[in-house]
Order: structure tokens, then C-alpha cells, then sequence
């Protein structure tokens, strides 16, 4: 995890440091419902790069949103969910839903 000095003085703009890209969130979207393997992330996020999903979730664990399990198997297993600062976080994407509800229902 970042410390405090890493973090910027507005409140808001330390979430949006943490979650500030578009795969974050889908990324946070999708581990809110269930642990998800690599391969399974990659095939349900349309358009992501290996490079930047590896990038995000090594972000996104560092920052203690997700975590990663490794079983140490072999062939590799390993799986990926949310931690409980990041269901914390997930709250957000439930505002962000329902405010997204409401704005397509006004055009």
C-alpha cells in the first residue's frame, strides 16, 4: 500500500488515484461478484491488453484493493478477488450503476 505522504490532500482524488482508469473499474466490477482467474478476466474485459491487465491488478493488489491467490500448481492456478477495503470500494461502482440508470433514462 501507498502512504499517506503518496497520497494526494483531496479525499477524491485519492479514489480516483486508485480506481482513476477505465479498467480499474471494470476490472473491481467483475471481482465484486466472484474470484476470477487471469484468462477469465482478459476474455470478459473486450479489448484489454495482457500488459495492462497485468498492470492493473499488480496496481490494484499493491493498493490492497484485490487480492491474489496463487495454489502453486501445475499447471498455475491462480485467482484474484477483492479484499475488504476493496468491497469498501466497490460501493462506488453501485453509485456510479445507478447514476449511469438515470442518466441514459433522461435522453
Amino acid at each position: 500500500m501507498r502512504n499517506i505522504n503518496e497520497l494526494p490532500e483531496c479525499p477524491v482524488a485519492t479514489t480516483i488515484s486508485l480506481v482513476g482508469s477505465k479498467w480499474k473499474l471494470l476490472i473491481i466490477r467483475n471481482l465484486t461478484k466472484r474470484t476470477w482467474r487471469f484468462n477469465e478476466l482478459q476474455k470478459s474485459l473486450n479489448g484489454i491488453s495482457q500488459k495492462v491487465l497485468t498492470d492493473s491488478l499488480r496496481q490494484l493488489e499493491s493498493d490492497g484493493i484485490i487480492f491474489r491467490k496463487d495454489y502453486h500448481t501445475n499447471p498455475p492456478k491462480v485467482e484474484y478477488g477483492m479484499t475488504d477495503l476493496g468491497l469498501e470500494l466497490s460501493k462506488i461502482l453501485d453509485i456510479m450503476a445507478s447514476f449511469g440508470d438515470f442518466y441514459k433514462s433522461k435522453l
